[in-house]
C-alpha cells in the first residue's frame, strides 16, 4: 500500500489555499478500500519507518518534526500509537502541549515549542503544538487580536529557521466531524476505562465548533508554506487516518534518504576473543 504521489498532493494544502472544512469529507477513504488489508499494510509501513529512523539516528545530521493538530478526540494519541509505536524509543520523542505553565507564559509563545524541537538524528512528535496559540488563544480570546495576527508570520519564520537548520517538518491536521466527535466523547463516558480521557472542558470547546473551524481554516491558509505544508487528513475513520499519515511519513523519510555513516576502520582489523 504505497500512498501515491497524487494522493499525497490531494492531502497537501497548497500555500495560500483557502480551505473550507465543511467541503472536505472527514470520512474520505483516500483510496484505501479494505480496512483489514490497510491496517496490515500500515503495520508494515510502521516497521519501515522504524528502519528509516534507525538510519536517521545513525546519520545524526537531520531531524524530522511531526506536528499533530486537531479538534478534541481527532486521534492524535491514536496516530502516535498506530504509526510510531514500532519506532525505537531512543530516536523518537513525543511532546504533549497542554495549558501553558506560569514559566512558559513568561516567555514568548514559541519558547516552549523551540525547546521541544527534536535534536539531530531523531523524530519529534508534537501532540498539539505552537499552533494552539492561533487556535485556542484566538477562539478563547487569550491574546489580543493584533498579537494573534502577528503570530502567523512568526510561526512561518520559526519553521523556516528549523528547516534551514536541518529539520524537516510535517504538519497534519486531523479533520474530524462533529458527529464523530460526539460518538467518541460518549464512548469516554460509557467506558469506565476511558473516563480518565474525558475532560468536561471539551464540551465547552464543542460549543465553539464553528469558531474553531474558522480558526483552523485561517491557520491552514496562512501557515501552509512551501517549506512546511499542512496535510489535511480525514480522521473519522481511524484506519484511514493512520494509513495516510504513515504513507506521508514514510515517503518523506525515503526522500530524506539518511545513510549509515562510514567508519575509518575495517571490521577485519579486529578480533573478538
Amino acid at each position: 500500500m504505497d500512498l501515491l504521489q497524487d494522493a499525497i498532493k490531494k492531502l497537501q494544502v497548497k500555500p495560500g489555499e483557502h480551505i473550507k472544512l465543511k467541503e472536505r469529507d472527514p470520512r474520505d477513504k483516500c483510496g484505501f478500500e479494505d480496512e483489514v488489508k490497510t491496517e496490515a499494510q500500515t503495520a508494515i509501513i510502521a516497521q519501515e519507518i522504524d528502519q528509516l529512523q534507525d538510519r536517521l539516528y545513525a546519520e545524526g545530521k537531520r531531524a524530522l518534526l511531526v506536528v499533530l493538530q486537531g479538534m478534541d478526540t481527532a486521534g492524535k494519541d491514536g496516530t502516535i500509537r498506530g504509526v510510531f509505536n514500532t519506532t525505537g524509543p531512543i530516536g523518537i520523542a513525543v511532546t504533549a502541549f497542554r495549558q501553558p505553565t506560569e514559566n512558559e507564559l513568561a516567555h514568548d509563545f514559541l519558547w516552549r515549542a523551540h525547546a521541544a524541537c527534536p535534536r539531530r538524528g531523531t523524530i519529534g512528535i508534537f501532540n498539539r503544538s505552537h499552533y494552539e496559540d492561533v487556535l485556542v488563544a484566538k477562539v478563547r480570546g487569550f491574546a489580543p487580536k493584533d498579537a494573534i495576527e502577528q503570530r502567523y508570520e512568526q510561526i512561518n519564520a520559526f519553521e523556516k529557521t528549523l528547516i534551514e537548520n536541518g529539520t524537516v517538518i510535517l504538519k497534519f491536521m486531523l479533520h474530524i466531524s462533529k458527529k464523530e466527535q460526539a460518538e467518541r466523547l460518549q464512548e469516554r463516558l460509557d467506558n469506565p476505562k476511558k473516563h480518565w480521557k474525558f475532560n468536561p472542558g471539551d464540551l465547552e470547546d464543542r460549543k465553539l465548533w464553528d469558531e474553531f473551524e474558522d480558526a483552523y481554516e485561517t491557520m491552514l491558509h496562512r501557515c501552509s508554506t512551501k517549506w512546511a505544508p499542512w496535510y489535511l487528513i480525514p480522521a473519522d475513520r481511524k484506519w484511514v487516518r493512520n494509513a495516510a499519515i504513515a504513507g506521508v511519513v514514510q515517503a518523506t523519510l525515503e526522500d530524506m534518504n539518511p545513510h549509515y555513516p562510514q567508519v575509518s576502520w575495517k571490521p577485519t582489523d579486529f578480533k573478538i576473543v
